[in-house]
């Protein structure tokens, strides 16, 4: 790894645990006092989500030869931007073992190691920087993913920001999320026979991985958030309680937290 590369990746790690801890000392909200960690947890997430999402967004329309040559062209800051992701995906997965079980974080430490693989790969060579670079901007829709999840663990739902937030989610994950893993796996098969076997076994792993998540959480959220949360007229009989709504058929819908733990 290259001297500045590995001093980034440490600086990051340090920073985010330091803001793991940090955070620690201020007030969590009454809503989220059965969650404290998780809370934490999602608003350091969010903050490196804010960081390399705008970053890549940023760096590729400034110097947009990184998607024309994924491999060879980019500038000396975007493995920097790389090194800083590796940082925080290291801390979190830190985070994960000191607060967790492997029976409740053993999928998302699967693909902590898988992310972590794949971007090392470009800190560590040099290479394949822009690709890296694009992979990024996914977390400009894990950025609404971790605000719908703040809102879910502070009872904000239903409510006009979660159906914004959601609203937001669905359309960043298409044009942020799919639309890139998209053009990833093209470049990726198109390039196979320039990129040695197993840098190709890995990168078709980590976007299968991905893409997969990827297509589940936005199905997910499209059937609880929307489909599922149609208003309707009300009835005797029917009510309804901050965190649960009616549908249509009169079943009661509750917000469950089961896409807190999904990522980028």
């Amino acid at each position: 790894m290259a001297p500045s590369g590995l001093l980034v990746t440490g600086a990051s790690f340090a920073a985010f645990r330091g803001l793991h801890w940090g955070l620690q000392l201020l007030p969590t909200p009454e809503s989220a006092a059965q969650n404290r960690w998780k809370w934490r947890n999602i608003c350091v997430s969010l903050v490196h989500s804010l960081l390399t999402g705008a970053g890549a967004l940023l760096g590729l329309s400034l110097y947009p030869q990184m998607a024309a040559d994924p491999i060879h062209g980019h500038p000396p800051w975007a493995l920097l931007l790389v090194a800083v992701s590796v940082g925080y995906f290291l801390a979190d997965g830190t985070d994960l073992l000191w607060n967790q079980t492997l029976g409740q974080a053993w999928d998302l430490l699967c693909h902590h190691a898988v992310v972590v693989s794949c971007l090392s790969t470009a800190v560590l060579s040099g290479h394949y920087v822009g690709f890296s670079v694009v992979s990024l901007l996914l977390e400009l829709n894990s950025t609404c993913l971790h605000l719908r999840q703040l809102l879910l663990l502070s009872r904000q739902a239903p409510s006009l920001a979660f159906s914004v937030t959601s609203w937001a989610t669905l359309a960043t994950l298409a044009l942020f999320r799919l639309v890139p893993l998209g053009w990833m796996s093209l470049w990726l098969f198109q390039q196979c026979h320039q990129i040695p076997l197993a840098l190709v076994i890995l990168g078709g792993t980590g976007l299968a991985i991905v893409g997969v998540m990827s297509i589940n959480l936005g199905i997910h959220i499209l059937v609880s958030d929307v489909l599922r949360s149609r208003p309707c007229p009300p009835t005797l009989g029917n009510k309804e309680t901050r965190g649960t709504r009616t549908d249509c058929d009169g079943e009661s819908i509750t917000r469950d937290d089961s896409t807190l733990r999904l990522r980028d």
